[in-house]
Parts: structure tokens; C-alpha cells; sequence
């Protein structure tokens, strides 16, 4: 097994980010919008700050209660919708579950959407259009050329939570020649299968084998589906790239999607948890941030 060392990638990123804003005397400004008291969303968004404050991007924080009311939240986000020192806005998610966590998203300008997740930009990417690559899957695809393998025309498996992430990153493959399929969780666990068996007469657990051999099949395998070693070797085909960006707390500790004591030692490229994907998305984030201050 080969390490895909996420923190050296995310400082070749810092590093040009940092120099590209030097270099055009740019004041690049961000603002976050931090709701709750969720532990793991407050150290993110530290990150995320000491991330901005490294490159030179002004970083504006909003903090409010988990009993704040949503017409203040979305009142700040309309103030930085108009305010020319932030370039872009986020906002930490998940929300509190009494938030309405799509109006809230869908109230960023699309011209400052620095994540790329708005409708709007959502279907410029889908497009083809657009200028900001949504930064989760930019992240993944940066890891996976690190590899420096050739992944022009090979396959590609995606396992997640929701079709529309599995939409999104299979376009974001495609633009790299990978042909690629995507898989719900739940396919490989109950339920139906993937679309091209879902209709067929057959049963739960065909299905499912179904699916694992169709991930076998796969060069690159990308899971962010948040439950912990649930990639196990025999899903892996030899020598795949394997970028696992599910992340899960369990008693204080961080661990992925992949379970790392079963493919310890076979030929595969993988990202690990923590300091794989984490660092390349809060530096692709800062890239997203410069370019829209580019503008």
C-alpha cells in the first residue's frame, strides 16, 4: 500500500495560492458562517482560518447560537452578498437540524459560491460551464492526479450518500477521461442496486454482490459515505487509486471509509484519514477563494 500524502499536496496548493495573490497584490476576503456548537464543524472552520491567514486571504467569521433565528442568518449572508471585501462565502454544514439548510445555501450570490455547491452553479458544472470547480470533488481530483499514474480511460466507482454527489463527481471524472459509475451506500448494504440492476428480478443479496464486482472492476475508487472501514479489500481491485473521504469520529479518533487493516498490504494507492482529503479541500478552498477574487 502507498500513501497519497494529503498534506504535502495541500502545501504545493498554499504555496501557489500564496504566491499568486503576491504577485497581483490581491486582498482576497471569505466569509464563513459558523451556526451550533458542533465540535468537529468549530475545528474545521479553525482550519479554514489558519488556512487564509497562511495564504494572505482576509478570513470574516459569523458565529451564532443553535437557537439563533434563521432570518439573522440569512440577513449576514446577504450582507456579505454585498459587501466587496468578501470574494466569497461558506457555510459550515451540517447545520442544526431546525435549519432549513438549502434556503440557506441557495441564499449565496452564485457570483461568490466559493464551495460551488448552489443550484445555480451545480448546473453550470454539469454543463460544462462555470468557473469555479466545486471543491470537494476538485480536492479528490487533484489527489488522484497525484498518483501519476495515466486514468485517461480507465474506470472509476464512486460510493456516497446522495445521487446528487454521485452526479456531480462522476462529471468531475469524466472531465479527466474516467468513465465512471456511482453507487449509494445503501446499494451495497440492502435495498435495490445500481440502476442497471435495480429493475431485474433478482434478489437483496445478488444485488449486492452485483455491486462489489462492479467496484472490482474500478482504477479509481472514490468513497465518502461516512462509515467507518466499510471498504474492505475484497472490493478493491490490485493496483486501483483509492481516495477515501469519508470521515468519522469513534472514541476521539478520526478513521475513514476504508479499512486500512485489510488492504495494509496489497498494491494500492490510498489516501489516508486523517491527512488525505481534508488538507487538499481546505487548500482547494483557498484556491477557489483567490480565483473569484481574480475577477
Amino acid at each position: 500500500m502507498e500513501l497519497i500524502e494529503g498534506k504535502k499536496i495541500a502545501n504545493g496548493i498554499v504555496e501557489e495560492v500564496k504566491a499568486g495573490i503576491k504577485e497581483r497584490k490581491l486582498a482576497p476576503g471569505l466569509g464563513v458562517v459558523l451556526v451550533g456548537d458542533d465540535e468537529a464543524s468549530k475545528i474545521y472552520v479553525g482550519l479554514k482560518e489558519r488556512a487564509a491567514r497562511e495564504v494572505g486571504v482576509n478570513f470574516f467569521k459569523a458565529e451564532f447560537d443553535f437557537n439563533e433565528n434563521e432570518k439573522n442568518i440569512l440577513e449576514k449572508i446577504a450582507e456579505f452578498n454585498v459587501d466587496e471585501k468578501v470574494h466569497g462565502i461558506i457555510v459550515q454544514l451540517p447545520l442544526p437540524k431546525k435549519f432549513d439548510t438549502q434556503k440557506i445555501i441557495n441564499s449565496i450570490d452564485s457570483k461568490k459560491d466559493v464551495d460551488g455547491f448552489c443550484p445555480e452553479n451545480i448546473e453550470k458544472f454539469l454543463r460544462g460551464d462555470g468557473n469555479i470547480f466545486p471543491v470537494f470533488p476538485g480536492a479528490i481530483l487533484t489527489m488522484i492526479e497525484s498518483v501519476g499514474e495515466k486514468v485517461e480511460g480507465k474506470k472509476g466507482a464512486v460510493i456516497c450518500n446522495s445521487d446528487e454527489f454521485g452526479v456531480i463527481m462522476i462529471e468531475a471524472l469524466r472531465r479527466k477521461k474516467i468513465k465512471g459509475e456511482y453507487f449509494l451506500a445503501k446499494w451495497l448494504i440492502e435495498e435495490k442496486g445500481s440502476k442497471e440492476v435495480e429493475n431485474q428480478e433478482i434478489g437483496v443479496e445478488n444485488q449486492k454482490k452485483n455491486n462489489i464486482e462492479k467496484l472490482k472492476e474500478a482504477d479509481v475508487l472514490v468513497s465518502a459515505c461516512g462509515i467507518p472501514n466499510f471498504i474492505k479489500s475484497e472490493m478493491i481491485k490490485d493496483g486501483a487509486i483509492v481516495i477515501d473521504g469519508g470521515i468519522t469520529k469513534i472514541g476521539g479518533k478520526v478513521v475513514g471509509d476504508v479499512d486500512l487493516e485489510s488492504i495494509k498490504n496489497r498494491n494500492v494507492f490510498l489516501s489516508p484519514v486523517p491527512g488525505g482529503v481534508g488538507p487538499v479541500t481546505v487548500a482547494t478552498l483557498m484556491r477557489n477563494a483567490w480565483i473569484l477574487a481574480k475577477k
